[in-house]
């Protein structure tokens, strides 16, 4: 909604020369009509007159990660940890979750994560263990946050050898089940490729 200054000064008792003032200030900016008059956004003249609160965007990201549904207690423990932590060091943050495989390139969370440091959103990155981000290739993920100016932390927490043991067992059959599949899937092409040439002939 634009107002003259004339409504400006009706709705908030703002006088036209402290207008002028926030002009030459650059605390705000006025739209010029095809006759050269000033126009001033509500929302503008609101935000200066603390009357609307900007919410700032997170900088600090929390991410956390199990394998499977059988370890929900497990990531909620992790999240109450991180937060803990965040919460200690009086940081803002968003916290991102997810229950994938470490092996799973295609995860929403940490394709969130990614977009979001790519937009310039995130300053600092938060993860329990290098295992939590991703099983492998964490070191490229850290390059890659850093070339953005993005600081990862890893608070490197005790985690339960149990449920390791087990996301690794998950995680080695995630590997073998794609690697097999994808040489079935090419031999059954071959073989389809071949039969074909046969029926050709």
């Amino acid at each position: 909604m634009l107002l003259s200054m004339q409504k400006v000064k009706e709705i908030y008792s703002i006088s036209r020369r402290t207008l002028i003032n926030w002009e030459k200030e650059g605390l705000i900016t006025p739209v010029r009509t095809p006759k050269g008059r000033r126009r001033y956004k509500k929302e503008d003249i609101e935000k200066l007159l603390g009357m609307i609160e900007e919410k700032a965007k997170p900088t600090v990201v929390l991410y956390a990660r199990v394998s499977t549904k059988k370890q929900e207690e497990y990531l909620k423990n992790q999240i109450r940890r991180l937060e803990e932590y965040a919460n200690s060091q009086g940081w803002q943050y968003e916290t991102i979750f997810e229950i994938a495989s470490g092996v799973n390139e295609n995860r929403r969370g940490l394709l969130k994560l990614l977009n979001k440091i790519k937009r310039g959103e995130v300053e600092k990155v938060v993860v329990e263990n290098p295992d939590r981000l991703a099983r492998f290739g964490f070191e490229y993920l850290k390059f890659f946050m850093e070339s953005y100016g993005v600081e990862l932390i890893v608070l490197n927490g005790q985690e339960n050898e149990e449920d390791i043991n087990k996301e690794l067992a998950e995680d080695l059959i995630a590997i073998v089940t794609s690697f097999a599949a994808r040489i079935y899937g090419n031999r059954g092409a071959k073989k389809h490729g071949n039969s074909s040439g046969q029926a050709n002939f």
